[in-house]
């Protein structure tokens, strides 16, 4: 049956893509005032020379507090115009910890324009915080077809991990395991254990860092199957800040799978005096380490 509605809808959703990325365009030009990029050494930098060091790459890790508004304006402007550049010549792909693997299925059909985004958004469990946050990828992913990766595990199984560790995995059905990292998954680093620790002052537990940790791994696997499959992509990953700061966690796990991949970590965070580059709290965050206003509005999950 066809909708009497189609050609209506169709021109509001070109009027949304029109308007967003003018939107974003004007963020562009007019909120340098709201963040500051850094090198991994604390030397001022700018969005142009980010781009063009994603060119010698198959990955970008872009590090976020969730919350974080500026971020994501920018996240958005980093993957637009990583299309722009490199898309003529290279499979631009997106991939989201936002997502889990047992929806990817869901993504695709959204994609493809065989569900409503009402349907999408109710069986994909998405965030609180898609509308304003990552719908605006999605749908420039979605108008350039390009693809976009359920890359997390199931919050299920993490959860499964952090109460009962890392061997209740093993129990799963062979179906059930396809949503993982290959089992068993590697442990973390000694770097990535003290971090954890000390994010939480010594009273994680080994269960909670294998809960964090198997999120890092499947992120990673995630990612390495699809470059497996194309080397020739270029994946433009969001994630999380701690799963990526200072190239530990989800980067050391892609390299585990795929020792030969090049990845570039930017790690985004606000603070209140954004334009100083404290030494002690953002020496080595990542390649690039982006500053934002935190006085700027949060976004609301």
């Amino acid at each position: 049956m066809i909708s009497c509605d189609y050609k209506p809808m169709k021109a509001k959703y070109l009027i949304f893509i029109f308007l967003l990325t003018m939107n974003i365009s004007a963020f562009g030009k007019d909120s340098a005032n709201t963040y500051r990029i850094f090198d991994a050494e604390g030397n001022l930098s700018e969005l142009e020379k980010i781009i063009k060091e994603i060119e010698k790459v198959d990955v970008v890790f872009l590090g976020e507090n969730h919350d974080d508004s500026v971020a994501h304006a920018l996240q958005f402007e980093i993957f637009k115009s990583v299309f722009e550049k490199y898309g003529g010549e290279r499979k631009v792909v997106l991939s989201l910890e936002m997502f889990d693997r047992d929806v990817q299925t869901i993504v695709n059909e959204y994609l493809q324009d065989k569900i409503t985004e009402k349907h999408f958004l109710e069986s994909s469990r998405a965030w609180g915080n898609y509308k304003t946050d990552y719908r605006p990828l999605v749908e420039f992913a979605k108008q350039n077809k390009l693809k976009v990766i359920a890359a997390n595990a199931p919050r299920r199984y993490v959860n499964m991990v952090s109460r009962l560790g890392r061997d209740s995995l093993n129990e799963l059905s062979s179906e059930a395991k396809k949503w993982l990292a290959p089992l068993p998954f590697a442990p973390p680093s000694e770097a990535y254990k003290k971090k954890f620790n000390t994010l939480m002052g010594g009273h994680g537990g080994e269960n909670l860092l294998n809960a964090q940790t198997l999120w890092d791994a499947t992120m990673g696997y995630s990612i390495a199957e699809n470059l497996e499959k194309d080397k020739k992509k270029l994946i433009v990953h969001l994630n999380g800040s701690f799963h990526t700061e200072k190239r530990l966690g989800t980067v050391e796990h892609l390299l585990k799978y795929q020792p030969e991949a090049k990845a570039l970590v930017v790690t985004m965070r606000y603070e209140e005096n954004f334009k100083d580059f404290d030494k002690t709290k953002h020496l080595n965050l990542g390649d690039f380490i982006i500053l934002t206003d935190a006085k700027q509005p949060r976004s609301k999950r």
